[in-house]
């Protein structure tokens, strides 16, 4: 008599310890690759406005003495290379849509 309670007790317990160990989650696996979002969105928010803070200290010194004309064109370079890299992460984003789009 004693021996079946103690075999209840043993499964009720045993029972409790498996539903317990079934209902907690496992572990995530590690990444494997890089992030890239978070390195591309690293440099757009801490070395880009570094790098122009230094472009902008360099074309003020330039103009204070006095070649306006050389800071002139270099502002333009900065600017026609800004607009191709705008133009590019355009032109990405397009073609992720169209891509979407046609394979939907």
């Amino acid at each position: 008599m004693i021996a079946i309670e103690l075999m209840g007790t043993a499964h009720a317990a045993v029972d409790h310890a498996l539903h317990t160990l079934a209902s907690t989650p496992l572990a995530e696996p590690a990444p494997k690759g890089i992030d890239t979002n978070g390195v591309v969105s690293f440099f757009a928010s801490k070395i880009a406005p570094i790098l122009l803070a230094v472009l902008g200290v360099i074309f003020i010194g330039r103009a204070s003495r006095g070649e306006i004309s050389k800071v002139l064109t270099s502002s333009a370079i900065a600017i026609i290379g800004l607009a191709f890299i705008a133009g590019a992460a355009t032109l990405f984003f397009v073609g992720d849509y169209l891509i979407n789009l046609m394979f939907e």
